[in-house]
C-alpha cells in the first residue's frame, strides 16, 4: 500500500449458498456445491482453468468427500489448454477439523502458498477413497511439495468451507500485486512514508487471578 504495509493477497470473489433439502446431515448436495463454485468464479471474473490450487473442505468422510470432489470435477476438472493441473488438498490433514476456524485456516494456508510460491503436500494419503476418481482430470492431489512460482499471469487459489447446517462458502484468492518501490519500507525517502503519522500507542490489559499468575 502507499504506507508500505504489505498486501498479502486479493480476494477476487466469493459465494455462499445452502444445500437445501438432502438425504441427511452427512449427505451434502453436489448440485448446490456446483452452483456455489460457479457463482464464486463468476463473481471473481475468473475462469476455472485460471485457478491453480483448491483448498477443499475435505473432512475425510466416506460420503462427503466424493460428493465434494464430484462438484469440483464438474467445474474445475476439465483438461486445461496448456496441460497443467490444479492441486487439490485440505488443511485438515495437517491440523484436523478446526470446526468454526476451518475455513479461515484454509484461507491462511492458501495465502501462504501464494506468498512462498509452494503448495504443501496433502499428508497421510495412503489409499484414495474408491468413490473418488481423478483419472483424466485436471485435479491432482499433491503428495509432495509443488513449486508454484510467479509468472506473467496472476496465480489464483480457491477455498471451500462447508458448515454442518448446510451452508456452503467458496472464495477465489489471487496473489498480491508486486510491491511498489516507492511504497517500500526500505525506501525512507518515500513521500508517503515520511508523511505517515506514527502508529498510536495501544494499551494491552492483562489480568489474572493472582500476582503470581501474572
Amino acid at each position: 500500500t502507499a504506507t508500505g504495509r504489505p498486501i498479502r493477497a486479493v480476494l477476487r470473489g466469493s459465494a455462499v449458498n445452502h444445500d437445501g433439502h438432502t438425504m441427511g446431515l452427512t449427505a451434502p448436495s453436489p448440485l448446490a456445491q456446483e452452483r456455489l463454485l460457479r457463482a464464486a468464479l463468476t463473481h471473481a471474473g475468473v475462469q476455472p482453468h485460471e485457478v491453480g490450487c483448491i483448498e477443499a473442505h475435505g473432512t475425510g468422510t466416506a460420503l462427503g468427500d466424493p460428493i465434494e470432489v464430484e462438484a469440483l470435477q464438474a467445474v474445475y476438472g476439465a483438461p486445461r489448454p496448456d496441460g497443467s493441473h490444479c492441486a487439490l488438498a485440505s488443511l485438515k490433514t495437517n491440523l484436523g477439523h478446526m470446526e468454526a476456524a476451518a475455513g479461515v485456516g484454509g484461507l491462511i494456508k492458501s495465502i501462504l502458498a501464494l506468498e512462498h510460491e509452494l503448495i504443501p503436500p496433502h499428508l497421510h494419503l495412503k489409499t484414495i477413497n474408491p468413490r473418488i476418481r481423478l483419472d483424466d482430470s485436471a485435479l491432482k492431489i499433491p503428495t509432495q511439495p509443488l513449486t508454484w512460482p510467479r509468472g506473467q499471469v496472476p496465480r489464483r487459489a480457491a477455498v471451500s468451507s462447508f458448515g454442518i447446517s448446510g451452508t456452503n462458502a467458496h472464495v477465489i484468492v489471487e496473489e498480491a500485486p508486486g510491491p511498489s518501490p516507492s511504497a517500500s519500507p526500505l525506501n525512507p525517502s518515500s513521500p508517503s512514508l515520511s508523511a505517515s503519522p506514527p502508529a498510536p500507542a495501544v494499551v494491552l490489559p492483562i489480568s489474572a487471578r493472582s500476582p503470581g499468575a501474572l
